[in-house]
Protein backbone atom coordinates (compact mmCIF):
# COMPACT_ATOMS: atom_id res chain seq x y z
CA UNK A 1 0.00 0.00 0.00
CA UNK A 2 1.41 3.13 -0.82
CA UNK A 3 2.04 6.08 1.93
CA UNK A 4 1.98 2.95 4.18
CA UNK A 5 4.70 2.67 6.52
CA UNK A 6 5.09 -0.58 9.11
CA UNK A 7 6.04 0.24 12.64
CA UNK A 8 6.92 -3.14 13.10
CA UNK A 9 9.31 -4.88 11.15
CA UNK A 10 9.34 -8.67 10.73
CA UNK A 11 5.53 -9.23 11.67
CA UNK A 12 2.84 -10.65 9.97
CA UNK A 13 -0.54 -9.38 9.04
CA UNK A 14 -3.42 -12.27 7.97
CA UNK A 15 -7.17 -11.11 7.19
CA UNK A 16 -9.25 -14.07 8.14
CA UNK A 17 -11.61 -15.03 5.13
CA UNK A 18 -14.99 -13.81 7.00
CA UNK A 19 -13.66 -10.41 6.93
CA UNK A 20 -13.13 -10.11 3.30
CA UNK A 21 -16.36 -12.08 2.46
CA UNK A 22 -18.29 -9.50 4.58
CA UNK A 23 -16.30 -6.68 2.92
CA UNK A 24 -17.53 -8.84 -0.71
CA UNK A 25 -20.75 -9.24 0.36
CA UNK A 26 -21.29 -5.72 1.79
CA UNK A 27 -19.80 -4.12 -1.68
CA UNK A 28 -22.30 -6.76 -4.40
CA UNK A 29 -25.12 -5.98 -2.15
CA UNK A 30 -24.55 -1.73 -2.77
CA UNK A 31 -25.18 -2.68 -6.55
CA UNK A 32 -28.52 -1.53 -7.98
CA UNK A 33 -30.34 -4.40 -9.34
CA UNK A 34 -29.09 -7.13 -6.36
CA UNK A 35 -31.66 -8.17 -4.26
CA UNK A 36 -29.56 -9.89 -1.70
CA UNK A 37 -27.25 -12.60 -1.18
CA UNK A 38 -28.47 -16.05 -1.62
CA UNK A 39 -28.11 -18.43 1.37
CA UNK A 40 -28.13 -21.49 -0.52
CA UNK A 41 -30.78 -23.47 -2.17
CA UNK A 42 -33.50 -25.43 -0.16
CA UNK A 43 -36.52 -26.90 -1.72
CA UNK A 44 -35.45 -25.62 -5.20
CA UNK A 45 -35.89 -22.24 -4.11
CA UNK A 46 -33.28 -19.48 -3.30
CA UNK A 47 -33.14 -18.46 0.18
CA UNK A 48 -32.97 -14.90 -0.15
CA UNK A 49 -30.41 -13.39 2.86
CA UNK A 50 -30.80 -9.32 2.35
CA UNK A 51 -28.33 -7.12 4.99
CA UNK A 52 -28.02 -10.06 7.51
CA UNK A 53 -24.99 -12.43 7.77
CA UNK A 54 -23.83 -10.77 4.48
CA UNK A 55 -20.71 -13.46 4.56
CA UNK A 56 -23.53 -16.65 3.83
CA UNK A 57 -23.61 -16.62 -0.37
CA UNK A 58 -19.76 -15.39 0.01
CA UNK A 59 -16.88 -18.11 -0.86
CA UNK A 60 -13.33 -16.57 -0.23
CA UNK A 61 -9.98 -17.86 -0.62
CA UNK A 62 -7.39 -15.02 0.99
CA UNK A 63 -3.60 -15.97 0.40
CA UNK A 64 -0.86 -13.96 1.99
CA UNK A 65 -1.23 -11.31 -1.08
CA UNK A 66 -4.08 -12.41 -3.46
CA UNK A 67 -7.65 -13.14 -2.96
CA UNK A 68 -10.46 -14.92 -4.63
CA UNK A 69 -13.92 -14.32 -4.40
CA UNK A 70 -17.17 -16.57 -5.48
CA UNK A 71 -20.66 -14.54 -4.60
CA UNK A 72 -23.74 -16.32 -5.20
CA UNK A 73 -27.13 -13.35 -5.53
CA UNK A 74 -30.32 -12.86 -6.36
CA UNK A 75 -31.12 -10.18 -8.95
CA UNK A 76 -34.30 -7.96 -8.68
CA UNK A 77 -36.90 -9.13 -11.61
CA UNK A 78 -36.16 -6.69 -14.36
CA UNK A 79 -32.10 -6.28 -13.95
CA UNK A 80 -29.86 -6.44 -16.63
CA UNK A 81 -28.36 -9.43 -15.88
CA UNK A 82 -24.66 -8.90 -17.67
CA UNK A 83 -24.57 -5.41 -16.48
CA UNK A 84 -25.50 -5.87 -12.87
CA UNK A 85 -22.84 -8.45 -12.86
CA UNK A 86 -19.99 -6.60 -14.56
CA UNK A 87 -20.81 -3.76 -11.70
CA UNK A 88 -20.75 -6.22 -8.97
CA UNK A 89 -17.30 -7.51 -9.71
CA UNK A 90 -16.11 -4.22 -10.03
CA UNK A 91 -17.23 -2.77 -6.86
CA UNK A 92 -16.16 -5.85 -4.99
CA UNK A 93 -12.54 -5.84 -6.46
CA UNK A 94 -12.41 -2.21 -5.73
CA UNK A 95 -14.09 -2.31 -2.05
CA UNK A 96 -11.52 -5.86 -1.26
CA UNK A 97 -8.03 -4.03 -2.66
CA UNK A 98 -9.21 -0.84 -0.85
CA UNK A 99 -9.35 -1.88 2.69
CA UNK A 100 -7.13 -4.75 2.62
CA UNK A 101 -4.21 -4.00 0.11
CA UNK A 102 -4.63 -7.51 -1.00
CA UNK A 103 -4.78 -8.26 -5.15
CA UNK A 104 -8.09 -9.53 -6.20
CA UNK A 105 -7.60 -12.17 -8.75
CA UNK A 106 -11.32 -13.63 -9.22
CA UNK A 107 -14.76 -12.12 -8.62
CA UNK A 108 -16.93 -15.17 -9.60
CA UNK A 109 -20.73 -13.98 -9.87
CA UNK A 110 -23.18 -17.10 -9.63
CA UNK A 111 -26.96 -15.74 -10.01
CA UNK A 112 -29.00 -17.93 -8.31
CA UNK A 113 -32.47 -16.30 -8.65
CA UNK A 114 -34.37 -13.10 -9.28
CA UNK A 115 -36.75 -11.69 -6.35
CA UNK A 116 -40.00 -10.31 -7.86
CA UNK A 117 -42.02 -8.09 -6.00
CA UNK A 118 -45.84 -8.51 -5.76
CA UNK A 119 -47.77 -5.60 -6.35
CA UNK A 120 -49.36 -6.04 -2.47
CA UNK A 121 -45.79 -5.64 -1.22
CA UNK A 122 -45.25 -1.95 -3.19
CA UNK A 123 -48.79 -0.90 -2.49
CA UNK A 124 -48.02 -2.13 1.82
CA UNK A 125 -44.75 0.11 0.86
CA UNK A 126 -46.74 2.85 0.27
CA UNK A 127 -49.28 3.64 3.18
CA UNK A 128 -46.65 2.97 5.49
Amino acid sequence: MEGYEPVVRGGNIRIANEVVGIIAGLAATEVKGVAGMSGGVVDGISELLKKKNLAKGVKVEVGERQAAVDLYVILEYGAKVPEVAYKIQENVKRAIESMTGLEVVEVNVHIQGVEIKSEETAEEARVR
